[in-house]
């Protein structure tokens, strides 16, 4: 007897449009989430995850059910995050150039909170400097950290999605550990120089 995942399966599979407006309903929260684990921008995000559902609706038809159907939405929310983030690395070396020419017209600073300018503007800075740190992670290194302590995934569930053992995941995080330590020990050695 088929379970509810292989009759969705089945209907994605034959183009049933019904049957991906449930898949979207029931994955839509948890893609945008995945996808603002990594590119960190609410609209960044929105517009990633509706490439990760067009990916879906136009390859439905490849999927070959090794894996749950939920396992291979995330590898494609992850695929398509770190292609957007390889994009905006690209456009930034660009936007470096435009600041050095200076502020283009219209460009306006993003405002704080003023109900504690100061704690705001610490906090901010800190989650800023984290999360450049876990940026200069490798890709694998990066993308367990995310799904682990940004999207509360169990190493289960990271193996899964990342199609590794359960100890590849755990050295995968030790290592990320050992190296998010290392990056923040430089940054704030560079700062007691200043």
């Amino acid at each position: 007897m088929a379970n509810s995942e292989d009759i969705l399966i089945s209907q994605l599979k034959h183009g049933d449009r019904q049957a991906f407006r449930t898949l979207v309903d029931q994955y839509q929260g948890k893609v945008l989430n995945t996808c603002y684990g990594f590119l960190h921008n609410r609209q960044d995000a929105e517009d990633t995850a509706q490439e990760v559902f067009l990916e879906i609706f136009r390859s439905i038809s490849s999927f070959h059910e090794s894996s749950s159907l939920g396992t291979w939405i995330y590898r494609i929310s992850i695929t398509r995050s770190l292609d957007h983030l390889r994009r905006m690395k690209r456009k930034k070396r660009m936007a470096v150039l435009v600041r050095l020419i200076g502020r283009e017209k219209g460009d306006a600073e993003e405002p704080i909170n003023t109900e504690n300018p100061h704690d705001q503007l610490e906090e901010k800075e800190r989650v800023l400097i984290l999360r450049k740190a876990v940026e200069k992670l490798a890709d694998n290194q990066r993308i367990a950290v995310t799904l682990h302590r940004y999207q509360g995934f169990k190493y289960e569930e990271i193996a899964g999605i990342m199609d590794i053992s359960m100890s590849a995941v755990e050295s995968l995080l030790h290592r990320a550990k050992k190296n998010l330590q290392k990056i923040l020990y430089n940054y704030y050695a560079k700062q007691q120089e200043i």
